[in-house]
């Protein structure tokens, strides 16, 4: 799962970063808070690839993906893209753990000594 959903938190490092310079066109916005938001933002993108397996680090990433939807307000396209990585993350996190199911059952298999 810690691979899978790795992944998908870098991508959208990168998501955040450029719809951060698309919202420095928003005259309405200060250049200091869109980087600053935005750097946080990242910066816990980065930080949950390490948490992903501990307690909790599945729902701080459904967070992420919230406010990455609500980003929408301020740089329209990010209702999609949030969207597209929500769903992204829960791919990520239903086959991860389909995929550590499967190892954790091969691993027990082939620790069993054969019956013959």
């Amino acid at each position: 799962m810690r691979t899978l959903c790795s992944s998908t938190l870098i991508g959208e490092f990168f998501i955040i970063g450029f719809a951060g310079l698309v919202a420095m066109k928003d005259p309405d916005l200060s250049t200091a808070t869109v980087w600053t938001v935005c750097g946080v933002a990242m910066f816990l993108s980065v930080v949950l690839c390490g948490l992903v397996t501990r307690p909790g680090g599945v729902a701080l990433g459904w967070a992420l993906q919230i406010a990455l939807i609500a980003s929408g307000v301020f740089v329209p396209m990010m209702f999609f893209m949030g969207a597209l990585f929500a769903v992204l993350w829960w791919a990520s996190v239903h086959f991860g753990r389909k995929v550590d199911e499967a190892k954790a059952r091969f691993a027990a298999q082939a620790d069993q000594p054969d019956a013959a």
